[in-house]
This record gives structure tokens, C-alpha cells and sequence, in this order.
């Protein structure tokens, strides 16, 4: 048997190399007696995370992704988040959770990693930025690298392996909301080397240098694993030509056919015979499954066809190739499998004796060249079984590697924030002050920041949470000139340029409009808009305003070129609730996203515009015959914004009350405390201040239950 010449030849080597032997023995007799061969890698074993005992873990060469095996984890760790419960407000708990972990990657050392993919998403892109929060170690493999630090603080030093000569991946307080509070499955762009590699050293290296060969095909990544090393041989024999000869120093893959040797015909003992395999034993179609690197290594498959033949046979090649190079191979693959269909056995005499099997001959008188499968010896000399060989090679094909649907890699970039002290915005009356924090990234791949708050000019800071989904931020590109808002405003119209090309502005009928729609804070006035016209490159022009909603006409003079503009939309906006005591002190919020080299931070004095009445409208003097005023105004109300038919807006105060103040000419003044919307300004009192100057200042504001509103003034000539 073939084997046990091979494991006598082996033995020079000592046991690696009988080891070894033996194996190419065995593939040899599997190739006469048709054995069943031993599993070698398959594709779906490195698209599956794992985390068990015994479980493979592959050798990796050139470049390619796999899930590895989770080797440790923590439990999960709850962390709770309340905010909220003011007075009147319940309080709202949130709970996050975070896991830390460890994951084998490879056998052998490695460069570095690329890109890591999620339950199939990125988290982490090729420009090495993180699309969820995690802190990320790396373990290259080396012979001396040291215990994890993280590892070992959890499980003591003396019971942390270094796993020398491993490379592995240790995640650390990885956020799981993303994934469902669970550890999501992992995969790995590995770069093992730093280009292809040829065959020869990935087989020298897997078998301990026993077997010597340093060429042949290049593969631009291989994931070796299985049974042995002979498994791996025979998975790589089905695709690529491997021929392999016993020689005094041992095992050498044969990569030069151009100096075989001869079997002159004299020499040869007795006829000998060709036979021909059935066609029937060659595929029709043989597909070749591998990664393919333009589809981010996701499995492909390329298929070459003849016209004979009924079966169809597949290979599995645990290798990263590009659609043309695995054409070529299955090309290749299949032309082999239809000219080494040849076989015969030839007699010669004892100067054959050292043609081992894997030597390449060329018999006399015929074509093409042959490998040793076996050798026999008797009494008459050295029986030689011969294969054909073709080591067939194909150019390089064009071939379409399918469609590539993977998650777009968007670098998350840094956040930009804006802490928003709005007036009311629900039909309820708040009591205690509340901001709002809208924040969004300067970049598509923004997706949040974790958010801390000061009330003592940054001395202390508090977690109040995470931001809200993406707003839609910008700034104005003109400054937008003042109009009333009784009516449309359809003479002005509003430049404005968002963060990203991605952000998107859209139209409103005049029904949405009335129902809120479309509304947004430019500087500190919030507008409505019922037309939004793209210009390119983030840029929209607004017409069709609605101005001062929600009380914030008087906002209207105070525009510039450069105002922020928010898009005021409920799931965009997340609620701080700072104490009443911090009323019209100084906010400070601090965002910390991954894109982020520092944290941003935003302020605003919480003067609580949600706890003002709105200023008064329509103010107005009626001159009595008696030389004395008759004023009058119109209320409005923080919670009264529909448009009621037969009924007053509601007063949303405890009590209606109002501060009216005269302020004559030579600035001094006197102010009265009211209960309706009117006042008597007597005559007597007009002549008194009609003898400082001759016109008066008069404003009126409403006192709420928490808060005044801004004045409404009107000047009167006395």
C-alpha cells in the first residue's frame, strides 16, 4: 500500500514527517479505493460565531472575515438612567445594558483587523471609526504577548491565559441596546499577511515545515482548519494542482513539470495499455464556492460547464478570490478532471526504484506527462502506477461577482448640538422649566451621544441619558427680515444649509400647516413653511412662512445671517427637566458621541419660555372726551393654540393677572397690578405726565403661575 511507503519515507523527517507521509499516502490510496476523506474547512463554518469547547479555530492567511469563537464574557451589566419627575411629571427610567467579551480569531498571528461587522452591520467601518460605543483590544498573536488586562482584573492573573501565538479580540463594555441587549454576531476582516499568498508556505507552515514547497497558486486569503493537514491538502487538491513527492529530505510539492523523467521504451518490461475512465465519472458542471472580497466577502459561487456530462460536482474553498480568479480555477478545475481520466500500469526495471509515487514521468512514444499513484516491487523488477497529469492554468476571466447589498460604512463624525429652551409645545401647562437638546452629526453615520448635564458652571456633571433620533439642523444663509404674524408670509423667502446632503426638507398644504406641521426655531422664532425647495449640496429655500408661532413674534427683529435652524419634530427632541430652582440660571449639556475627539457642549439660561404666558396682543388706547384712556388688550394663552369656534383659549394660569407700567419721558415710572385685560388711564393722570413729556411708554405683561410674559408696549401722545 502507497501509505506505508510513504510513512517509510517519512520517517526521515521523525514523527511530523511520518506523520505527513502517512497522509499523502492516504490521499493516494483515496484516490484508487475511493476512502471517504476527512472534513476540511467549509464555508459556513467561518460566517458562524461560536462559543464552544472544541470548537475549530482556524489558521489564516492573506485576508479574510471570520466570526471567531467567543472564548470569555461578563454577564451583563444593568446601568439605570432616571429623568424627569418634576412637578406634575412622572419620572421616566431607562435601563441600557453593556457586556464585555473575547474573541479568538486565529491560530497564528496576524497584522491587524479591518472591518467588523454586527448581526451583519458594520460597527466598526474601514476607516477603523465605530458605529456603536465599545472599547476594543487587539491581540496580534505574537509568542510573548501578555494576559489581557481586562481579563485579569476579572479572573486574577494566574487564571488568564496570554494565548500566545493566538490572535484575539477583546471587547469592553460593548453598548447592546443596538442588538437587542444581547452580544451580537460578530465577523472579522482579518489581515493575516500582507498580501496573497502562494500555496508552498501556507502548506510548509501548517505541516511544521515537513513538506518543502514555496510556490504555487496565490491565494489572496485561506482560512485552514479541520481534521489535518491532509484534509486541508485534499479540499485545496480539488481546485488548485497540488502534487507532492517523497524525496531523501523529505516531502516537496512538485511545482517545476519541465524536467521529468523519461521511461524510454527499452526499457519498459512488458506492453502496457492506456485506460480510459468513463465520461460519466467528469462533471457536466462543476461550481466552485469561495469569499469575494467586492461583496465584503460574503460567499460567492462561479461554475464552468462542458458540454458532456449529466452530474454536477462542487467545491467548497475556504479562500477569498475575485470573481475572475475563482472563474479561472473552476475553468481549470474542470478541464483537469477531464484529461487525468487516463490511467496504466508499466513494468520497468530496478533502475526505477527510486520513482516515488508523486514523481512526474513521461513514457516513450506518449503524449503528455505522468504521476506516480503507487509503486510495487517483486521479484522482476518495479511496478509503476501511472495517472495522467494536467496541470491546467486559465487566465484570469471576466466574471460578475453579484450585487453587493451590504450597510453602507458612514463615518459617524462629530456631533453637532443645540440645547433649545422653547415655549410650550404641548396642550398642558408646565410647571417647571424644560429644554430641549436636538443634536445630529455633521455626517450621515451620526447616530447618537450619551449626554451629561452641569448646573454649576461645568464643577459637576450628572448623566441624564442619550439623545433623541437624528434631528434635522442647518443654519440660515440670510438673515430673514422681520414680518407680522397675523397673516401668510409670502413675500420673504429663507435660505438655509443643512449639516448633510442626506437631511431632507418637504412641502406642507395649508391643511398640514394648520395642524403644526412643518414647523422649526430660526434664532430663537419659531416658523412654519409650506414650501421647501431643494438648491443642491444640502441647501433648501423655505417659502410660505407662518411667523412668530407659538407667542415668539417678538424674535422676529432679532435675525442674522448664520441662525441656527432646528426642525422641530417630537421624536427628534430629547426633554431635560431641570429643577424650578434653576430658572433662569446657566444650562450646561455635554454630548460625547464616537465621532467625537472631545466632548461638545452647549449652554442657555433656563429662562423657561415653557412657563411664560405669551405676550399680550393687540394693544390699544381710546381717547376719552374727558382727556383720559381708555386701553385694552387681547390675552393669549400657552396652552390655547387650536382654533376653537364659540370659545375663549383657556387661561392655563391658576389666576388672570396682568403688571402694567407707565414709564413717562424722563424715565421714571409707577405700575399697577390687574385683574382683567383693561385699564382707566384717568385724566388726571395723563395731565400729571403730560407735564414731565409729552408721550408715555405703556407695556403690559401677564403673570402666570410661574413666570411673566415679554411686554407688549404702546406709545401714547399725551
Amino acid at each position: 500500500m502507497a501509505t506505508l511507503v510513504l510513512m517509510a519515507a517519512g520517517s526521515v523527517l521523525g514523527p511530523a514527517g511520518r506523520a505527513v507521509g502517512a497522509l499523502i499516502g492516504q490521499s493516494i490510496d483515496a484516490q484508487i479505493f475511493k476512502l471517504k476523506g476527512r472534513e476540511g474547512p467549509r464555508l459556513q463554518d467561518l460566517k458562524i460565531q461560536m462559543s464552544s469547547y472544541g470548537a475549530p479555530i482556524p489558521k489564516l492567511f492573506g485576508t479574510m472575515r471570520v466570526a471567531g469563537t467567543v472564548i470569555w464574557a461578563t454577564d451583563l451589566v444593568e446601568h439605570r438612567s432616571k429623568q424627569g419627575g418634576g412637578k406634575g411629571r412622572p419620572s421616566t427610567t431607562t435601563y441600557s445594558y453593556t457586556a464585555s467579551f473575547a474573541v479568538l480569531l486565529s491560530a497564528r498571528p496576524i497584522r491587524s483587523v479591518g472591518r467588523i461587522w454586527a448581526d451583519g452591520n458594520l460597527l466598526r467601518g474601514i476607516a477603523g471609526d465605530w458605529k456603536s460605543e465599545t472599547a476594543f483590544r487587539l491581540h496580534l498573536g505574537d509568542e510573548d504577548q501578555d494576559a489581557d488586562p481586562f481579563i485579569a482584573s476579572a479572573e486574577g492573573l494566574n487564571g488568564t491565559p496570554a494565548y500566545r501565538g493566538c490572535a484575539y479580540a477583546v471587547f469592553e463594555n460593548m453598548a447592546l441596546g443596538p442588538f437587542g441587549n444581547r452580544i451580537p454576531s460578530l465577523s472579522f476582516e482579518i489581515e493575516a499577511d500582507s498580501g496573497p499568498t502562494p500555496l508552498g508556505p501556507i502548506l510548509a507552515e501548517l505541516s511544521g515545515d515537513a513538506l518543502v514547497a514555496s510556490g504555487g497558486t496565490a491565494l489572496r486569503g485561506f482560512a485552514a482548519s479541520g481534521d489535518s493537514v491532509r484534509a486541508v491538502v485534499e479540499t485545496l487538491g480539488q481546485a488548485v494542482p497540488i502534487i507532492l513527492r517523497t524525496e531523501d529530505d523529505g516531502l516537496r510539492m512538485v511545482e517545476d513539470l519541465d524536467e521529468p523523467f523519461v521511461l524510454d521504451a527499452e526499457e519498459l518490461a512488458e506492453a502496457r495499455s492506456e485506460t480510459l475512465a468513463a465520461d460519466s465519472e467528469v462533471p457536466g458542471l462543476l461550481a466552485l464556492s469561495y469569499y469575494e472580497p467586492a461583496r465584503d466577502y460574503q460567499a460567492g459561487v462561479q461554475q464552468a460547464r462542458r458540454p458532456a456530462g449529466r452530474r454536477t460536482d462542487r467545491i467548497e474553498l475556504a479562500a477569498s478570490l475575485e470573481a475572475g480568479e475563482a472563474r479561472a480555477l473552476a475553468e481549470a478545475a474542470l478541464a483537469r478532471r477531464v484529461r487525468e481520466r487516463g490511467q496504466q500500469s508499466v513494468k520497468c526495471g530496478w533502475a526505477r526504484l527510486p520513482l516515488s509515487p508523486g514523481a512526474i514521468v513521461r513514457v516513450a512514444d506518449q503524449a503528455g506527462l505522468w504521476r506516480v499513484t503507487a509503486r510495487s516491487i517483486d521479484r522482476e523488477g518495479v511496478r509503476l502506477d501511472l495517472k495522467r497529469v494536467a496541470i491546467e492554468s486559465m487566465a484570469v476571466q471576466p466574471a460578475e461577482p453579484g450585487r453587493n447589498v451590504t450597510a453602507p460604512d458612514r463615518v459617524h463624525g462629530p456631533t453637532v448640538l443645540h440645547l433649545l429652551d422653547l415655549p410650550n409645545l404641548t396642550d398642558s401647562a408646565p410647571t417647571t422649566p424644560r429644554l430641549y437638546i436636538a443634536a445630529a452629526g455633521a455626517s450621515p453615520g451620526w447616530r447618537r451621544a450619551t449626554l451629561m448635564a452641569s448646573l454649576d458652571g461645568g464643577a459637576s456633571w450628572a448623566g441624564i441619558g442619550g439623545t433623541a433620533a437624528p434631528a434635522v439642523i442647518g443654519t440660515t444663509i440670510s438673515a430673514l427680515p422681520p414680518a407680522g404674524e397675523a397673516l401668510l408670509d409670502t413675500a420673504h423667502k429663507l435660505d438655509v444649509q443643512l449639516l448633510h446632503n442626506e437631511m431632507q426638507l418637504e412641502d406642507a398644504d395649508p391643511d398640514r400647516l394648520i395642524g403644526g406641521a412643518n414647523l422649526a426655531l430660526v434664532g430663537n422664532e419659531l416658523i412654519q413653511f409650506g414650501r421647501a425647495a431643494p438648491l443642491g449640496e444640502g441647501c433648501w429655500r423655505l417659502s410660505q412662512l407662518m411667523r412668530g408661532r407659538r407667542g415668539t413674534g417678538w424674535a422676529a427683529v432679532e435675525h442674522a445671517a448664520g441662525d441656527r435652524f432646528v426642525l422641530i419634530e417630537p421624536e427628534t427632541l430629547f426633554a431635560y427637566d431641570p429643577p424650578l430652582s434653576a430658572a433662569g440660571a446657566d444650562v450646561q449639556i455635554l454630548a460625547s458621541g464616537i465621532g467625537d475627539p472631545i466632548p461638545v457642549v452647549a449652554s442657555a439660561a433656563a429662562i423657561g419660555e415653557a412657563l411664560r404666558p405669551p405676550p399680550p396682543v393687540h394693544v390699544s388706547a381710546e381717547r376719552r372726551d374727558d382727556g383720559g384712556f381708555a386701553l385694552h388688550w387681547i390675552r393669549e394663552s400657552r396652552v390655547g393654540w387650536s382654533w376653537l369656534d364659540a370659545s375663549d383659549a383657556p387661561l392655563g394660569e391658576d389666576s388672570e393677572r396682568y403688571r402694567l407700567t407707565i414709564m413717562r419721558a424722563d424715565g421714571t415710572e409707577r405700575s399697577y397690578e390687574l385683574g382683567s385685560a383693561g385699564f382707566d388711564y384717568a385724566a388726571a393722570d395723563v395731565s400729571v405726565d403730560a407735564s414731565v413729556g409729552p408721550t408715555v411708554t405703556i407695556s403690559v405683561v401677564q403673570i402666570g403661575t410661574s413666570a411673566a410674559s415679554r411686554a407688549a408696549a404702546i406709545t401714547l401722545t399725551l
